[in-house]
């Protein structure tokens, strides 16, 4: 029979389940990756389940989200990162060395293994042919330990790819085609699969571009074909060995079909406030840009600052616009100086800022007032910039460079009246840089763990009582983002070991008087509407409004990530049977949720509530593994008193 690649390579890892689409399975993990914002809560998580070290093939953990050190705060924290790394047997890049995606797929990525990360464009990893998958930390932990991760079998939409790209066009361009297609939900429960004789025009990087942004599709992930392509880019990586064909086999079949041509592939831009308000950049040309940042988790590679660089060479920016470079790691940055691009941007007026997400965490680079940035991040919810009603627009490199020189939103194709488009070629061998990652050492020595004041002790949360009775503290809109529960940015991210501290942040953006309002309430029911939790994978949106006395969201539909979290921290993950009940739900009714514990023991699917005495109908899908851990209060709860480390 044949086989699609996603197919081949989630049997090879197949442990529990069967791949039959929307049912639980359970795949065993290759690698592990954790990033600053996720990864000490990811830690302790890992701490609290009392194993002496880490039982992946391969653990890394990166510093690249909380790189500002404004107080002790993130320096504590990382000096907790490094010496439980250590303890532990975990491979630990230090800050500034480059983001988590960038670095991991220079110097660890090998195809056809699988990985899950806490950080939600973990399959940006796709670019090396990595099944990667974005989860919570406790998920993550829980690989850590050598456990399956668990999951819905994903559908496979599978991109025929033919053509090549135009000048002017890019790898970005690509996936912002795809997001006006399908939207930020369209994907959901899928693994995008692309292949085809386009695949060859397409470098590693340009893959981990689309791969990255596949998460904005709502994608549980995105695979590429291992080919030439990456069997080049590993070999100038100095890892020719870790090279291996893959390809689905001819003729294989796929649970949905599509083509993209990329010779009709033209400069596309994400208006505000959406990864899937796709427009032309012709289209919304002459709008001003007071800012331009280049880099982050996508578009941070050679490729991408050199095009840049080359675009502005001899010229220089708009004197009404900000230029940034975010440079992807370290190494990138060693490579583009060594290729000119550093003393051509830096003659272009571009501040050019340590290798990290920075403004796309909303860790400084924040716009002014009023002001539009435009960006060749990933995403662009409301206020992630660290601005209130910021104008966030997400384009190309060269996009971002055409506009960065006349001062407003312009079309790169109009550049080519005064220069040729700079097509740029992958080194053949890369200066390699791995000085800033500090390898386990193969007898783990009795490391102290170092944990500064604000590294607080996980709270400990209650079983599911037999009926739960509680109010409804807030109802929300279709989309809200993780970062819409639980901001992030320079003030509120270097709580995120502090889940007492942090709680005082749910909902801040959306309702500032939520939390006090909780907390009178004790206990509290969130209703919200489509795409619910959709964005980031941070697990602080389920864990900090538990802390405060969530015990349920009931919602038109969630996003994957979120979803899987709210079960990990007890929370009951419900949906309206009859979407019209949403407008039942207002704000301070009481909700009763009878028998409830009963109901989950058994295996119902209909969960019934009662509203202001009024009775509904809700929808609990979810697996008998994911009930249990509901049923004890959380999986941490559950796998504790498995280990009788409870």
């Amino acid at each position: 029979m044949a086989k699609n690649l996603t197919r081949k390579i989630l049997e090879a890892h197949l442990v529990a389940g069967s791949l039959v689409p929307g049912e639980e399975i359970g795949i065993h993990i290759d690698h592990t990756l954790l990033q600053d914002a996720t990864g000490t809560m990811a830690m302790l998580e890992f701490e609290a389940l009392g194993l002496e070290r880490v039982k992946v093939d391969l653990a890394a953990q990166y510093v690249d989200h909380n790189l500002l050190q404004a107080d002790f705060r993130n320096a504590d924290d990382h000096k907790y990162l490094q010496t439980a790394c250590a303890r532990y047997g975990i491979h630990f890049s230090r800050p500034g060395n480059g983001i988590s995606h960038q670095v991991h797929m220079e110097r660890f990525g090998r195809p056809g293994l699988t990985m899950i990360g806490a950080d939600s464009h973990t399959p940006g990893a796709a670019g090396v042919s990595m099944l990667a998958i974005g989860a919570g930390g406790l998920d993550v932990a829980l690989a850590m330990a050598g456990r399956p991760y668990f999951f819905p079998c994903p559908k496979v939409l599978g991109v025929k790819v033919t053509g090549e790209l135009p000048d002017w066009c890019s790898a970005k361009d690509v996936i912002l085609e795809m997001l006006r297609r399908y939207d930020v939900k369209g994907c959901v429960g899928k693994v995008v699969e692309y292949y085809g004789p386009g695949m060859l025009s397409l470098s590693a990087t340009d893959r981990e571009t689309i791969g990255n942004m596949g998460t904005e599709l709502g994608a549980t992930s995105t695979i590429f074909p291992s080919d030439q392509r990456t069997r080049q880019y590993l070999e100038a990586q100095g890892r020719g060995d870790a090279w291996r064909e893959l390809s689905a086999d001819p003729g294989c079949d796929y649970d949905e079909h599509a083509e993209l041509d990329l010779s009709r592939i033209e400069p596309l831009i994400a208006c505000p406030s959406s990864p899937g308000n796709i427009k032309r950049v012709a289209e919304v040309a002459g709008i001003r840009a007071d800012q331009v940042i280049v880099g982050s988790s996508v578009n941070s590679s050679f490729r991408d600052l050199m095009v840049t660089a080359k675009i502005v060479e001899g010229r220089h920016s708009h004197p009404d616009t900000a230029f940034h470079v975010n440079p992807g790691s370290r190494q990138v940055l060693e490579n583009v100086a060594q290729a000119g691009g550093v003393m051509a941007l830096l003659l272009a007026g571009a501040r050019i800022h340590q290798s990290g997400c920075l403004g796309c965490i909303g860790m400084g680079q924040a716009p002014g007032t009023g002001q539009v940035s435009l960006r060749t991040f990933p995403r662009n919810f409301p206020g992630r910039s660290g601005t209130k009603d910021d104008q966030v627009y997400l384009c190309s490199p060269e996009t971002a460079a055409a506009s960065a020189l006349k001062g407003v939103i312009t079309d790169p194709r109009d550049l080519a009246e005064d220069m040729d488009y700079p097509r740029i070629e992958d080194p053949e061998m890369y200066i390699i840089d791995e000085s800033s990652i500090i390898f386990p050492a193969p007898e783990l020595a009795e490391t102290e763990v170092v944990r500064g004041p604000n590294v607080m002790k996980l709270p400990e949360f209650d079983a599911l009582p037999d009926t739960l009775e509680a109010r409804v503290a807030i109802r929300v809109e279709d989309n809200i983002s993780t970062d819409g529960i639980m901001p992030a940015g320079s003030k509120i991210l270097p709580l995120r070991s502090n889940i007492a501290a942090i709680s005082e942040y749910v909902f801040h953006l959306v309702d500032p008087e939520f939390v006090e309002r909780i907390k009178e309430l004790k206990s509290a029911v969130v209703i919200g509407g489509d795409n619910y939790g959709q964005g980031s994978s941070r697990e602080h949106a389920a864990l900090a409004p538990r802390y405060l006395g969530v015990r349920a969201k009931i919602v038109k539909n969630f996003a994957r990530i979120h979803k899987a979290n709210l079960c990990n921290f007890g929370i009951l993950p419900l949906v309206f049977k009859d979407p019209g009940d949403y407008d039942l739900c207002e704000k301070g009714k009481k909700v009763v949720f009878p028998d409830v514990k009963k109901h989950l023991q058994s295996g119902a699917k209909e969960i019934p509530v009662e509203v202001d005495g009024k009775k509904i109908l809700t929808i609990l899908e979810v697996s008998d593994r994911q009930r249990e851990h509901l049923i004890a209060g959380g999986t941490l709860n559950y796998v504790k008193q498995e280990l009788g480390t409870k």
